[in-house]
């Protein structure tokens, strides 16, 4: 079988509230999540297989990751074992009750520890790469239920399309159509732990506030959006104060309707009605900006043949949480992590 490739969409928080704590220390999120058209890209195909040698069965040397692209260095000095991808892999492998035997490519176009799901994305990717390589459905509720597994924001981005997020994860449920939208999404080159956010946190909760109606165009969307927020942002400010700027950068240029933190941050997004202001935005802030990560990318649309949601998934905890695969770690082989 030849390479299969999969897109990693950045995952933007159009809003983000934080509902509730529940007894593990885990938060409760209601969050209208869309995806980007600016993505990391994932490629598989067939591994080695077992092999004998002098007379004694040895087991897949994969799954071999390759690592490349511009954020791709950030990574290779990681501990391979605690890659989301490689972890996809083998958790995948292990719910189909089958070798992990596949040769993965990584090409890392999106910042670390951004608030974009990022490694999520990658998970994700991965996930619905070797689906395909080993003949399973992409819409296979195992996939989603080893997504959950891996983290809070791997199912969402296993589903790759606008939904609304709930529980820690675990709840997808159908959104409203979006209009057409176009975004500019900024990181100032400083990573921001999703743990050290929810952690400053403080204050009450906040309820959750979806809406039905299909907004009728950005304006439109923007509209509602302002009238909810990310829970996220002043704690994100005391973790990189830096965050101010890159939102008031965006507020400055032509045509933003809306500027916000997605996620934990640092990335911020501003939403535009027309791809000519976002690409303008993007190059006038990278301008000022030389050391910051900035992109202009479409809001991708839900496909009309998109499958249902997942439904039943059990909320990660560390007992359903996946484990690092077995150490020591196989060798890379010359293909290699780098």
């Amino acid at each position: 079988m030849s390479a299969i490739a999969e897109a990693a969409p950045a995952k933007l928080n159009l809003y983000l509230h934080v509902v509730g704590r529940r007894d593990d220390g885990y938060h409760e999120l209601d969050s209208l999540v869309a995806f980007a058209e600016v993505a990391d890209r994932v490629t598989v195909q067939p591994g080695v297989a077992r092999i004998a040698l002098r007379g004694v069965d040895l087991p897949p040397v994969g799954p071999r990751l390759a690592i490349s692209g511009p954020f791709g260095p950030a990574l290779m000095g990681e501990n391979p074992a605690q890659n989301l991808v490689i972890r996809a892999a083998h958790a995948l492998a292990a719910r189909l009750g089958r070798e992990a035997d596949a040769m993965i490519a990584l090409e890392k176009v999106l910042p670390i520890a951004s608030g974009i799901g990022g490694g999520s994305a990658d998970a994700a990717a991965t996930l619905r790469a070797l689906a395909r390589l080993w003949g399973v459905p992409v819409a296979d509720q195992r996939l989603y239920e080893v997504a959950a597994s891996l983290g809070a924001d791997v199912p969402v981005c296993v589903a790759g399309r606008s939904c609304y997020f709930g529980g820690v994860g675990e709840v997808l449920e159908e959104a409203p159509a979006l209009p057409q939208t176009f975004a500019v999404l900024v990181n100032p080159g400083v990573p921001v732990p999703t743990p050290a956010v929810f952690k400053a946190r403080q204050g009450a909760f906040s309820a959750p506030a979806r809406f039905t109606g299909a907004p009728a165009d950005a304006a439109a969307l923007a509209a509602l959006l302002r009238e909810r927020r990310n829970d996220l942002t002043e704690p994100a400010l005391t973790v990189a104060p830096v965050i101010a700027a890159v939102l008031a950068a965006l507020d400055d240029t032509d045509g933003c309707l809306l500027a916000r933190l997605s996620g934990s941050g640092a990335t911020c997004f501003g939403l535009y009605a027309d791809a000519e202001h976002a690409a303008a935005a993007a190059r006038s802030i990278q301008a000022a900006q030389p050391r910051w990560w900035a992109k202009a990318a479409r809001l991708l649309p839900t496909p009309a043949d998109a499958p249902p949601l997942p439904t039943g998934l059990t909320a990660p905890s560390a007992v359903t949480r996946a484990p690092a695969p077995p150490v020591p770690f196989p060798d890379t082989g010359g293909w290699g992590v780098g």
